[in-house]
């Protein structure tokens, strides 16, 4: 029997073998087209194709085995759980290699959407033009190449994210309320909906695939086969538009429910002046005291000492309120600022996000106009191809590449800033890590399968956190009643209110004056930062 391997080698060497066909039957007839620079293009993008993800499989494979996890099943069943542990490692070892493998995936698959799919496109519509057979079997080879390494990549993804949604659901069922509870089932949902649109994006490329190929064999249905892939093209592109524009929709309101909270200056501007006020009237009364004790050492009588003793516990105390008032406004302060700075931070976040989602969208309604052209042209004039489909294919790729590339551009400076300047963005209280050299960072920095985990982000999470927990919680004691209201309106309108943690008002602030769940608020609050 056969191995996978030795058909995939039997499928490239039929794909060679008629290819060299063709190149022969073109030299036959006078033609140059073989030795074109475009058929020398197309095979070179076929070939790094393959070879690239022939290295994401390997590495895939060679990081298959986590030490870490290993160690835990042999905790777990030195615990008396080898079963339930075992089970669970096992399923967690799947997730993270398939995570892994998707992950090295996905820079092979933006190189195949945003360069060599619209190269394909291009080179289609010319071997259209010129009628040139040997041309459109190259771009048909190239293309089936591009079409099988956007289905793996896919395919891989609908499956973390179909597992991902699962373990999500079961921690939402798990934590019946709190950020817990609300974290999950908003990571269920949306995985679900990445698997459902993964598995449909799946069909997509399993249909161009399919066209490719009639291509490259010259079937007699590659008309259909073409019609067919326009229109799963078309229809996944709708698909994610219209996702695109609801992810708008919701940092839009997102974006306006923070904005009408007001500008902290303007909204505490009465508090800061009442304990202005509070700190006047202080200090002015620690001068009296000073003044009266001043009296009573001038004084002659015998009630001398005892008059002074007391000046001088007036005096001492009326110095102490004043301290204690010049601190709380020093404190309130800086809470308005820090809170002016959180609420700047969250709606910059939801500008981004509607920015890149209308950008991502664009291009997807763009990419599915495309599929409706190829769709109509296939039915209506064979596999002639059409500029305008072309262009509109370059159009929409090209938009969706440059969302990808600031995605990946961004992450790989936050990750670059996570390690080289770990005083950045360190918690309060914490001494930080000990900061990378420049080439370590950069090393850190393409490691693009990593999250960041110690980012700004995160930073401003802590600090909404601090700002709108109980008395109970470290360095939130000197908080003011005003102060703190602000901020828990403002998890209000992050979507992290008592609703969305099915509590009642009370023990929702309970909650967040609950040490234990510290830890907890702070990842929900992130994630609510970044989402819509």
């Amino acid at each position: 029997m056969s191995t996978p391997i030795h058909r995939t080698s039997t499928r490239q060497s039929a794909a060679v073998l008629t290819s060299a066909q063709q190149r022969r039957e073109g030299s036959r007839t006078g033609s140059t087209s073989a030795r074109s620079t475009e058929h020398a293009l197309l095979a070179m993008q076929s070939r790094a194709g393959n070879r690239a993800t022939t290295a994401a499989v390997q590495r895939a494979r060679d990081t298959a085995r986590d030490p870490a996890r290993d160690t835990e099943r042999d905790r777990a069943v030195e615990n008396g759980g080898p079963s339930a542990g075992a089970k669970k490692n096992y399923r967690d070892r799947i997730a993270a290699l398939l995570d892994r493998f998707k992950k090295n995936l996905e820079p092979i698959d933006t190189f195949i959407k945003g360069f060599q799919t619209p190269t394909n496109a291009a080179f289609t519509q010319q071997a259209a033009v010129s009628a040139n057979e040997g041309l459109k079997h190259s771009a048909a080879a190239s293309g089936t190449s591009a079409a099988s390494g956007n289905l793996l990549t896919e395919a891989a993804g609908t499956v973390v994210s179909g597992m991902d949604a699962y373990k999500n659901m079961k921690d939402a069922k798990k934590h019946e309320t709190g950020a817990n509870h609300h974290t999950a089932k908003k990571k269920a949902r949306t995985k679900g909906a990445d698997a459902v649109v993964g598995a449909a994006n799946s069909g997509s490329y399993s249909a161009a695939f399919a066209k490719e190929v009639t291509k490259v064999q010259k079937a007699a249905d590659a008309a259909v086969a073409s019609e067919a892939s326009g229109i799963a093209s078309a229809s996944i592109g709708a698909i994610k538009g219209m996702r695109s524009a609801f992810r708008v929709g919701g940092a839009a309101r997102k974006y306006k429910e923070v904005k009408n909270l007001g500008d902290p200056h303007v909204v505490h501007a009465g508090s800061l002046a009442r304990l202005n006020e509070s700190r006047e009237q202080a200090g002015w009364a620690a001068a009296e005291a000073y003044v009266a004790l001043d009296a009573y050492w001038a004084h002659d009588g015998p009630e001398r000492l005892e008059l002074v003793s007391e000046a001088i516990d007036a005096a001492w105390e009326a110095m102490g309120e004043a301290r204690d008032a010049a601190e709380s406004l020093h404190r309130a302060e800086k809470d308005v600022e820090m809170l002016g700075t959180v609420q700047g931070y969250a709606k910059k976040k939801q500008l981004t996000k509607m920015g890149k989602e209308t950008v991502s969208g664009g291009g997807e309604s763009t990419k599915a106009a495309a599929g409706i052209v190829t769709a109509v042209a296939a039915g209506t004039a064979g596999l002639a191809s059409n500029p305008v489909g072309w262009g509109l294919a370059g159009a929409g790729a090209g938009l969706v590449l440059g969302v990808t590339m600031y995605k990946a551009l961004r992450a790989a400076t936050k990750r670059y800033e996570e390690v080289h300047h770990p005083e950045r963005w360190a918690p309060k209280g914490e001494t930080p890590e000990e900061a990378a050299s420049r080439k370590e960072s950069l090393k850190h920095a393409l490691k693009f399968w990593k999250k960041v985990s110690k980012g700004e982000r995160q930073a401003m999470a802590r600090e909404i956190y601090a700002l709108a927990a109980g008395p109970d919680i470290s360095g939130s004691g000197s908080t003011t009643a005003e102060m703190r209201e602000s901020a828990r309106s403002l998890l209000i309108a992050l979507k992290s209110g008592p609703a969305k943690h099915k509590l009642e008002p009370e023990a929702w602030v309970e909650t967040l004056n609950d040490p234990a769940k510290t830890g907890d608020w702070i990842q929900e609050i992130a994630e609510q930062l970044a989402s819509g």
